[in-house]
């Protein structure tokens, strides 16, 4: 004789008064999942310069895109100003993690980077400060940064690199992926070193920076999107600084991107800058 015990079926009613609770908690955290990134993206609009600085000679785009799952926003950033000595400084960067939390400490680290520029010009001495500034704080985020400051009266770009993706450099010789010497990320270690390499800017062509959502995909590897960005900006150094950005950017829909990604494009003619 058969004595296994089975567990009673509950009755239909049953079945859906828990089918419905289930569903109200799936319906709950999707509505709150949306309702972070909607944060996050309000966040990164707010925190993005809504103008970029220019010289004569020298014009500045940029580019944002999310992410095309639309859950992983809020890492990417960059931003432009002008230093005390009149000079412009520029950056991009790539926050570890997204979401609210990332967004909002790009905000501080965006912020801190302007704060430290105010008192030393010198890339790698501003990523130096930031990164002791940013460890201090104790947080579990971390960030890759560029930073360059580009001097108008000499027409020297000196850029100091934390753990980011290179730059593009094209001119009519032809389109270099930039592979300078460089640190750790901001934030993982107290008193970094951050080595600072120094270009003249006297000839036309095109400076493109860019974060690794833009060149890097689930299948797509980043020496194949740096490959990609390298042509384009070969074959377009002499563009208009707005139609380059937009053609780098775009090659982050052939990535399959699951990051957000940003492109900063420092478009010079050679001189004379000021």
């Amino acid at each position: 004789m058969d004595q296994r015990r089975t567990t009673p079926t509950p009755p239909p009613d049953e079945l859906l008064r828990r089918l419905g609770q289930l569903t109200g908690q799936v319906m709950a955290r999707i509505e709150l999942q949306q309702a972070r990134v909607a944060l996050a993206v309000e966040l990164q609009r707010h925190m993005l310069p809504p103008e970029l600085p220019g010289l004569p000679g020298l014009r500045t785009a940029a580019r944002y895109v999310p992410a095309q799952t639309g859950l992983d926003i809020g890492g990417d950033w960059y931003d432009a100003f002008v230093l005390p000595d009149g000079s412009l400084g520029f950056a991009i960067g790539d926050v570890q993690g997204h979401d609210v939390e990332a967004a909002a400490f790009m905000g501080m680290v965006r912020t801190g980077l302007r704060a430290v520029a105010g008192a030393t010009t010198d890339p790698g001495n501003v990523l130096s400060r930031a990164n002791n500034l940013l460890v201090s704080m104790s947080s579990d985020l971390l960030t890759t940064c560029t930073f360059l400051r580009f001097d108008p009266v000499t027409g020297e770009l000196a850029d100091s690199r934390a753990g980011h993706v290179p730059a593009i450099w094209g001119t009519a010789e032809g389109a270099q992926v930039l592979q300078d010497a460089g640190g750790l990320p901001l934030g993982l270690f107290p008193d970094g070193e951050y080595p600072v390499t120094r270009r003249r800017l006297s000839q036309e062509g095109a400076f493109v920076l860019i974060t690794d959502g833009v060149v890097e995909g689930p299948t797509y590897p980043i020496e194949k999107g740096l490959a990609r960005v390298a042509a384009l900006v070969g074959a377009a150094y002499d563009a208009d600084a707005d139609e380059l950005a937009a053609e780098v950017i775009a090659v982050a829909d052939l990535t399959g991107h699951r990051d957000d990604a940003a492109v900063l494009v420092l478009r010079h003619d050679g001189g004379p800058y000021a």
